[in-house]
């Protein structure tokens, strides 16, 4: 370990940026508490020895199981009191979580760690027995009556010999440090830890939103079929109800889902650092070996989706609803982009991700593809292309390029769904002619036909006004140049304002694809772009994956 700062280090104790890992394998309820016990004692009887010592460092070995042991390891830095050293180790053994079989926190004064299998080297590691505490030194000016000079040289011998310990202490100290992260390095490779590592402010925001999974598998009644509500490329969602009543939808990964360990830690963080009323809310999350679950509240009436493909289901939105969701889409966009302390760009933005609570407020889930902007930052490029067709920008789509425009471009599809009651998926190429919503509402605007777009069974019913500004919004979100077209905050503005002039627009960005080919599961196609190695200019290759 290495550290370096403008304060002084030496000597004092520090409990900042903590990390932190645990090991995906749980230990049996009925072997809980006495493993727990067993840990614990153990621990805490290291933290003693090596407190004591000058090594500051101790290693256990206990007998857990037949051919099965407990080791630990804890170490301070050497240049703590013994007091210092006792007190940053008890509070490290503290955090650590005993349900599991393995768990590791370090801070940059000490550290500790328990395994069930052997992760440091045994033939190395020799902990010395427990030294007595060094003996209190008397006040200033106190000389005992008893003491007696020290022999001619011996101070000099003593000083030497003291140095060449510590410097012997500090590069043996330095070596396990190095060995012992090559050592992890090796075993996360072979997938000893499964799950994902949360550490800093990622655990202490979420660490107390971590669920057992038995009980979500009561909750859900053993997750059966009578509870699934959902079901696409991630996986399912069943409904459940713990124990105090509370309704939830559990969302289980599937283990073959695109979504893997970062796309899962990413949706935890980012969503358990929101609270708006038109973003989904998250309970909370279970890791238990290859299981992945995340818990939301529970959102009765569905998916936008679920209603825009079902002719019989759309009846239920009027224009005073459809409306109603318009509105609570921005406003839940408008707090990603700009009014909550992160900066978020969802980057899926699709009816399948706009859910309806029991009054029919939209609520913006599935963060899964959620990128983080830091301060000032207006863009990002990447050579993994993750959404759906038809509501990505055309810039994103072809070039890797993302932002905020990117998501108010799925923003305008979205709106121009909602008016016409068609699914951009519905349109497709034939060999005559191309046909998508954007293209489509573009050619009846260019027309003057504007109010053709509206979905029949509101037609007779709605504000026309209202309508045709709502298309003329939707159609500057969607221009071809994302500078071109409107933040957030503007769309706002221009949904609640009449008096907000609206620019015209500008010809929407057509992205051209062919006809998918048929997903099994239903659902809307996701997108993957690898790079192809031997392009001279960084074009790509394009795969479908359902969702």
């Amino acid at each position: 370990m290495l550290r370096y700062s403008h304060h002084n280090i030496l000597s004092n104790v520090t409990y900042d940026d903590e990390f932190s890992m645990i090991n995906a394998n749980s230990i049996s309820s009925s072997q809980e508490d006495r493993f727990q016990d067993l840990v614990s004692s153990k621990m805490n009887q290291a933290a003693f020895e090596a407190a004591r010592s000058s090594r500051k460092f101790a290693t256990i070995k206990a007998n857990w199981t037949t051919g099965n042991n407990l080791y630990g390891l804890v170490q301070c830095t050497p240049d703590l009191t013994t007091h210092d050293c006792l007190s940053c180790l008890k509070k490290s053994i503290d955090r650590l979580s005993f349900d599991k079989v393995g768990a590791r926190l370090l801070w940059p004064s000490c550290g500790s760690r328990y395994e069930l299998y052997l992760f440091y080297n045994e033939t190395t590691v020799t902990t010395p027995p427990p030294q007595q505490a060094p003996p209190l030194l008397p006040p200033p000016g106190y000389t005992s009556p008893v003491s007696s000079p020290p022999r001619p040289g011996k101070g000099v011998n003593i000083s030497v010999l003291v140095v060449a310990i510590v410097v012997v202490a500090i590069v043996v100290a330095a070596l396990f440090f190095i060995a012992g992260y090559c050592f992890h390095a090796k075993m996360k490779k072979k997938s000893s830890y499964s799950a994902p590592a949360f550490n800093g402010d990622d655990i202490t925001t979420i660490e107390s939103l971590q669920l057992d999974y038995r009980t979500i598998q009561g909750a859900t009644n053993g997750f059966s079929e009578n509870n699934k509500i959902g079901q696409g490329g991630f996986g399912e969602v069943y409904k459940g109800t713990f124990s105090d009543g509370t309704e939830v939808a559990v969302k289980r990964l599937s283990k073959s889902s695109r979504q893997g360990d970062t796309e899962f830690k990413n949706e935890v963080v980012v969503v358990a650092k929101l609270q708006h009323k038109n973003l989904v809310r998250l309970l909370g999350f279970s890791l238990e070996r290859e299981e992945r679950i995340l818990v939301y509240e529970y959102v009765p009436n569905k998916s936008l989706d679920y209603f825009l493909s079902d002719p019989a289901k759309q009846g239920q939105l009027d224009w005073t609803g459809r409306y109603k969701i318009i509105g609570g889409i921005a406003r839940g966009i408008l707090y990603l982009h700009q009014d909550s302390r992160l900066t978020i760009i969802h980057r899926d933005l699709k009816a399948s991700n706009i859910l309806l609570d029991e009054d029919m407020n939209p609520k913006i889930a599935d963060f899964g593809m959620a990128r983080i902007f830091g301060i000032d930052q207006t863009q990002e490029d990447t050579s993994r292309i993750v959404g759906t067709y038809g509501y990505m920008s055309p810039e994103y789509a072809m070039h890797g390029h993302f932002s905020m425009k990117s998501d108010v471009y799925s923003f305008g599809v979205l709106v121009l769904e909602i008016i016409s009651g068609r699914k951009n998926s519905s349109f497709y190429v034939t060999e005559r002619c191309t046909h998508d919503l954007v293209t489509y509402a573009w050619r009846l605007w260019s027309n003057g036909t504007a109010l053709d777009l509206v979905d029949p069974i509101i037609v007779e019913n709605c504000q026309k006004s209202d309508v045709v500004r709502c298309i003329h919004i939707g159609l500057l979100c969607v221009q071809e140049d994302p500078v071109q077209r409107p933040t957030m905050r503007t769309i706002f503005m221009m949904l609640t304002s009449n008096t907000v002039t609206l620019p015209v627009p500008r010809q929407p960005g057509f992205y051209v694809q062919s006809r998918p080919r048929e997903d099994p599961l239903g659902s809307d196609q996701y997108m993957i772009t690898k790079s192809v190695p031997t392009s001279v200019d960084d074009s790509s290759i394009t795969d479908l994956y359902p969702r």
